[in-house]
């Protein structure tokens, strides 16, 4: 595969932030890490290496982002306050710094988000607060919730940063705009988070948006193993 690092200074989060790109066409696909990972993870545990032979074959474009966690809902010496002002700033950073940037880019826009555990969450987010850039969200062993960062601390801004409080109270028109995302949840039946995931499917489902859900009989599924199995198969 052709792959391409990059980096820019972020004039929204005020430090570098790098990411790497595979591909010359096709369709972008925009990876997150799971809890703290970086922008080289999916590619060290072998997801890029699972969608070679659609990226050679011009079917898709993978870009792997950064994140900050570590700086945002991990940083247990910042307030929880500032831990999803600091998440404001990183969602700011992708849609109007990362978005704009693989739109020209890859000459598209029909973006498809993929993340797996707190990767997932991301994902999710990002797809619910801005279905006017993404047209797929691919979750997997996904955790949506966010009240265990926050040690009982809530504002509006988490509530607006959280999927499982403010999709639920979506009016007619915002349930319209989510239904531009297909949405797929997926892990096996044994996840501990697999309560989460069906419940997530079912919150979705009940405001009329198109959920593909998957719980996987006898598997554990929240691993690279059965990620990299499943992911060629909604992208």
């Amino acid at each position: 595969m052709h792959r391409d690092y990059g980096k820019w200074w972020s004039p929204t989060l005020h430090r570098e932030m790098e990411y790497l790109w595979f591909g010359h066409s096709g369709r972008p696909l925009m990876l997150f890490p799971t809890s703290g990972g970086r922008f080289t993870e999916v590619e060290d545990f072998g997801l890029t290496g699972s969608l070679a032979d659609k990226v050679d074959a011009g079917e898709l474009q993978l870009i792997c982002v950064d994140s900050i966690d570590n700086e945002s809902w991990f940083n247990k010496w910042a307030h929880p306050a500032d831990r999803v002002r600091r998440h404001d700033q990183f969602d700011r950073y992708l849609r109007h710094e990362m978005i704009p940037y693989i739109q020209h880019r890859a000459w598209r826009t029909d973006l498809i988000v993929y993340g797996a555990s707190w990767g997932a969450y991301h994902a999710t987010n990002f797809a619910a607060r801005h279905p006017d850039v993404v047209s797929r969200a691919v979750l997997f062993s996904g955790k949506y919730d966010i009240h265990d960062s926050l040690d009982g601390y809530w504002d509006d801004n988490c509530y607006f940063h959280c999927p499982t409080a403010f999709i639920p109270n979506l009016d007619e028109e915002g349930a319209r705009r989510l239904a531009r995302v297909e949405w797929v949840v997926a892990t096996g039946e044994h996840d501990s988070l697999i309560e989460d995931n069906r419940h997530f499917a079912w919150l979705l489902g009940s405001k009329g948006l198109p959920v593909h859900a998957e719980f996987w009989p006898g598997q554990f599924g929240h691993d690279w193993p059965w990620w990299r199995g499943n992911l060629r198969r909604f992208v």
